[in-house]
């Protein structure tokens, strides 16, 4: 494999893993920028080596993934993202682009505050709210109505009808810095875990099953963008006026300039001022104010041209280091985390900052009481950036990094290839054994309703659960006498267990969270592998022949079926009645070497059924009309510029009646 082709798989891979943790986990494990820096790299690679350009590739995705707790609906209008920069130079060649599209210097800009929380999508008809949707994919979303209708500062019904009778308005759906705070001190009275920052609280909250939960929590939505056909609208400004006129919660920090130094002078404003705020931002969003411009300059694939967000470089202040805890993972990975004397930063108090892995901390050389650089852009755990070698602690001091696993003392062990060691001991060691358990339970995999992770690291420590097999094999007798496990809880475990088994090869396959094989590898594995037999029978070669399957990711599947006790997890999870095959298995390639875009409403099939059948046989899926797309497989509500791309570039136009013709 060329060293090119692994770096775009690298790229790829590592993209999934933190859409993954930001979208459907809640967790934000990089900064902003580091994400950034990740995509558009892969955008460039992808650009310069089109034979390497996959459809499914994360360079083509808008947003992040759905839940499976909620009816996915489509977006009458595309949610697309915005294109990111983070320096004058950027901005400015933004600007240029404007000038020599719309062929004019001088315009105006709104300039609007880049709020900080989980993007959300309301439709209005007759001047009341019909439904509201997660951003989701960019094009369908999760119906989240009943969550939303018991946030306050949503219209229910509105004061005027000056909007068309149908349009959609987006927004954000945030938390107070002020109410935060309330609800942690109300959590900590209560013994209850605080949680960590206001947006992913408010993002975890709109996707809670329980509207009455959702109700407690001190949710508001604040809107910056109406979407409709209606004409008589001539500037984003004054729907932003006539919004706020009917009743839509819009702060009045916007501001028009003409200009780019007027961009630059809000954007210096805000960097300063931010915290003053009553609410978290992490940028400035700086749009083309004339909606016939807007119009003119149109979208991209991923972005609209007209409108760029420009967003704060992390802060970044010195502390003290007090001592380093050394943390083990799903996968045996050895975590250093750096304790802190606490700091303030952006509006929280740091007291942990992640290390990543010991060829960082090595780098670092890292001594007790050393003064260190810490930043945090959005982060969970930040980061540690540098050292202040004017302020260092003594030499004696030295922080080494652990030669035995801190957890069950086994001898850690490093590949040259890797970051970071590793322990060994993955059937015995807790927290592998039980980040296993918790990965196999997960959403993504087999979805148990009934194992959360607290749970799961109460049955392993009382003996009823020591590995994955154990799920299909607990008493349920004794785990109804354990404190806090009600009759009832106790039976929707039992359900949630049983319900598992029917999950798809695929599923289980993700579930058993062998190294390197994530959501999309197990998809792309069980395109051409039949059962778990013929999967066990492969060597490095052969799997490595599969598309987008490095030697990496081959070898350690290898690995992963040379181990005993590995195999007989399989057996004994055979044995409980659980899905090693691939009933989805389909070696027709009645649709191969063509590509298709979906778009629109269907009536009969669902965009991913839809997705799903054209893989199946051997289509491909892209999310723009391109001259290499053959097919747009066309439902209601289509953009008008979907047809005239298709129209412009000879690509056919066909139906959902007709896809089935075309594979039948």
């Amino acid at each position: 494999m060329s060293k090119i082709k692994y770096r775009i798989l690298e790229l790829r891979n590592s993209i999934i893993e933190h859409n993954h943790n930001y979208y459907d986990l809640d967790k934000n494990l990089i900064s902003d920028f580091e994400y950034d820096k990740m995509i558009n790299e892969l955008i460039e690679l992808e650009d310069q080596y089109p034979e390497f350009q996959d459809q499914n590739s994360p360079s083509q995705r808008v947003g992040g993934g759905l839940s499976d707790k909620f009816i996915s609906e489509s977006h009458i209008f595309p949610m697309f993202s915005l294109d990111n920069t983070y320096s004058d130079i950027e901005l400015e060649a933004w600007h240029k682009r404007i000038i020599k599209i719309i062929d004019l210097t001088d315009f105006e800009f709104c300039c609007e505050l880049k709020y900080d929380g989980a993007s959300v999508n309301l439709l209005y008809e007759n001047g009341e709210l019909i439904k509201g949707l997660t951003r989701g994919d960019g094009s369908q979303g999760d119906n989240i109505t009943n969550n939303l209708k018991t946030i306050n500062s949503i219209p229910l019904r509105l004061k005027n009808k000056v909007f068309p009778n149908k349009f959609e308005i987006r927004g954000e759906i945030i938390i107070p810095k002020n109410s935060f705070n309330i609800l942690n001190k109300k959590r900590n009275k209560l013994g209850l875990p605080l949680f960590m920052n206001p947006r992913n609280t408010a993002s975890g909250s709109i996707k809670l099953l329980d509207s009455k939960e959702v109700a407690r929590r001190p949710l508001k939505c604040f809107l910056y963008s109406v979407i409709s056909d209606d004409n008589n609208i001539n500037k984003h400004s004054d729907q932003l006026s006539l919004a706020r006129d009917m009743g839509f919660d819009i702060p009045p920090y916007e501001k028009v300039v003409t200009g780019l130094e007027g961009v630059k002078d809000y954007i210096k404003y805000w960097d300063t001022n931010r915290h003053n705020l009553p609410f978290e931002i992490d940028g400035i969003v700086v749009k083309v104010n004339s909606i016939e411009y807007q119009k003119k300059l149109g979208f991209t694939s991923k972005f609209p041209r007209w409108a760029i967000s420009f967003k704060f470089k992390a802060e970044n202040l010195a502390t003290k280091l007090k001592s380093i805890s050394f943390n083990v993972g799903r996968t045996g990975a050895i975590t250093p985390v750096a304790n802190l004397v606490p700091v303030l930063i952006s509006g929280s108090t740091i007291k942990r900052a992640s290390l990543h892995s010991y060829d960082q901390m090595n780098k670092l050389s890292l001594r007790l009481n050393d003064t260190v650089f810490v930043e945090k852009g959005g982060e969970i755990i930040p980061k540690i950036t540098g050292i202040d070698i004017n302020n260092r602690g003594i030499e004696g001091d030295k922080i080494d990094f652990p030669s035995n696993c801190p957890e069950c003392k086994t001898e850690l062990i490093k590949l040259e290839s890797e970051a970071n060691f590793f322990c060994p001991n993955t059937n015995n060691c807790r927290p592998q054994a039980i980040g296993r358990i918790q990965h196999f339970v997960s959403r993504k995999a087999m979805n148990i309703d009934g194992l959360g992770d607290e749970t799961i690291k109460l049955l392993y420590d009382k003996g009823y659960l020591a590995d994955i097999s154990d799920i299909y094999n607990l008493d349920y007798d004794a785990i109804s006498k354990i404190d806090g496990h009600a009759k009832k809880s106790v039976e929707n475990l039992k359900k949630g267990i049983e319900e598992s088994k029917s999950k798809s090869f695929q599923k289980l396959l993700y579930g058993l969270g062998i190294r390197y094989v994530g959501e999309s590898a197990s998809k792309t594995i069980l395109k051409q592998i039949k059962s778990v037999d013929e999967l066990i029978s492969l060597d490095i070669e052969s799997l490595s022949s599969i598309d987008e399957i490095g030697n990496k990711t081959a070898a350690s599947i290898v690995s992963f079926f040379e181990d005993n006790e590995n195999l007989n997890l399989i057996e004994s999870l055979k044995l409980s009645g659980l899905n090693f095959t691939n009933s989805d298995f389909n070696n027709s390639s009645t649709l191969s070497n063509l590509t298709f875009v979906i778009s629109g409403v269907f009536e009969n099939l669902s965009r991913e059924k839809m997705k799903n059948l054209i893989e199946e046989n051997g289509g491909r899926i892209s999310s723009s009309i391109s001259s290499r797309t053959n097919y747009l497989v066309a439902g209601k509500n289509v953009g008008p510029s979907k047809f005239s791309k298709a129209n412009e570039l000879g690509v056919q136009v066909i139906n959902e009646v007709s896809l089935i013709d075309l594979i039948s």
